[in-house]
């Protein structure tokens, strides 16, 4: 095609056209062209807690926020009925430690609402939880840049329960170094062991303090603290339990025996309760050996046993070979083990990402693009699928920013069929 040509009475030489950009410019009527700029990341946010991303555990959303969806629910953990509202991770687009949070509700009586939050600054590690102090003023002990909130409502059996209207989120204006303490950061890949008094669960049928209903022979863990309490069906926290030669690896998807506020696997000077123990010697423990406390729990009640560590039946019975209570070896993962551990898988074409592995678990929680790489814990055995003529059962197990993990088809990774990881979960 001839190239069009512009009549000459609309030309403009080149330096006429100089001058006229000189001149708006001098006259303020239009800027200089200038380099694209990032948007400057946000000093303050508002959680949309009618969002469909957010994990949610009995909350019921209303026009005026979230409440607890049936009162006459609970968990052995929480004195009341209770509901659980864990936000999407929010990207930070900076490095920072401190935050205040403000959380506006409606406490009746006897009701309550937990404010804590979490960061992270690597792909399927989190700092543990902290709970919000005076003002809804945390800080964090290592620098983040994603940030996510959890909401715990406690309300009345029965009776009435408090409901959030609102979350804002700002960053503090001063922003304090971050501690370099052992044990409250990003953990290594294996952490410290302890020996500790291990009592089965049981409860099938009951609801744990992330929203998870105990199914019969079930596989987790429940600890004395919230500090290190995955979302449901999160894998981001994890204690590996040895006994009488035999291991597993579980996630940590509820809070006790007796006590809720007993991090003890953390530094004396960074426990929630307790700071007079030394580290990894639980306060039941203590209480029933040595009579500290006067033998009794944060809740003033006779502790009956050790207890440092409850364990599902499933862990419990199959997986320790357990049949009576008793000592156990256990190794904290406080990050998922998601250190060192992790294997990077590259997808070949674009593919969903589930919350198990079939994919009848719907609707998809994330997704892989062709040629990008994630980093994967371990693989499991599940759903066939068949692509280009090649048919495979492994599924790869991803971390998820947001939290938790979600699960991919080997079929959609390069490599073998599993993308390369050689550990099964």
């Amino acid at each position: 095609m001839p190239a069009v040509s512009m009549p000459a009475k609309w030309r403009t030489p080149l330096w006429g056209t100089q001058v006229l950009c000189l001149l708006l410019v001098l006259m303020g009527l239009t800027a200089p062209p200038a380099a694209a700029q990032t948007p400057k990341p946000q000093d303050s946010w508002r959680i949309d807690l009618a969002g469909p991303e957010a994990d949610r555990g009995n909350v019921a959303r209303r026009p005026d926020g979230i409440t607890v969806k049936d009162s006459r629910g609970r968990t052995r953990s929480v004195p009341g009925a209770s509901a659980v509202y864990t936000s999407p991770g929010r990207s930070l687009g900076r490095q920072l430690t401190a935050f205040t949070v403000r959380t506006k509700a409606k406490v009746p009586a006897g009701t309550r609402v937990q404010t804590e939050v979490r960061g992270s600054n690597h792909p399927g590690t989190w700092t543990q939880w902290r709970a919000t102090g005076a003002g809804g003023a945390v800080r964090l002990p290592q620098a983040v840049s994603l940030l996510q909130v959890r909401l715990t409502l406690l309300g009345v059996p029965g009776g009435a329960s408090p409901t959030v209207h609102a979350v804002t989120i700002a960053a503090a204006a001063v922003q304090p170094a971050p501690q370099q303490t052992p044990g409250t950061g990003r953990a290594a890949t294996s952490g410290p062991t302890y020996r500790l008094f291990a009592t089965r669960e049981g409860l099938v049928g009951g609801t744990t303090a992330n929203g998870h209903v105990i199914q019969p022979r079930d596989h987790f863990v429940a600890l004395p603290s919230r500090r290190m309490l995955a979302v449901n069906g999160g894998q981001e926290y994890k204690v590996r339990l040895c006994y009488k030669g035999r291991c597993e690896t579980a996630p940590v998807w509820d809070v006790g025996p007796w006590n809720t506020r007993d991090d003890y696997w953390n530094p004396p000077a960074q426990r929630e309760m307790w700071r007079d123990l030394p580290q990894g010697t639980p306060e039941a423990q203590a209480a029933y050996l040595n009579g500290y406390n006067g033998g009794l729990d944060e809740f003033g009640r006779r502790a009956a046993n050790p207890a440092g560590i409850d364990v599902a039946d499933g862990t419990f019975w199959d997986g320790l070979g357990m049949t009576n209570n008793d000592y156990v070896d256990v190794t904290f993962m406080p990050d998922g083990g998601g250190g060192g551990g992790s294997t990077t898988v590259t997808a070949w074409t674009e593919a969903n990402v589930r919350s198990c592995a079939s994919t009848s678990c719907n609707p998809p929680v994330s997704k892989v693009y062709p040629g990008q790489s994630y980093p994967a814990d371990c693989w499991v055995v599940g759903q066939k699928v068949t692509a280009e003529g090649v048919t495979n059962d492994k599924w790869v197990r991803l971390p998820l920013n947001a939290g938790g993990v979600g699960y991919v088809s080997g079929i959609y990774l390069k490599g073998d069929e599993t993308g390369g990881v050689s550990r099964q979960c």
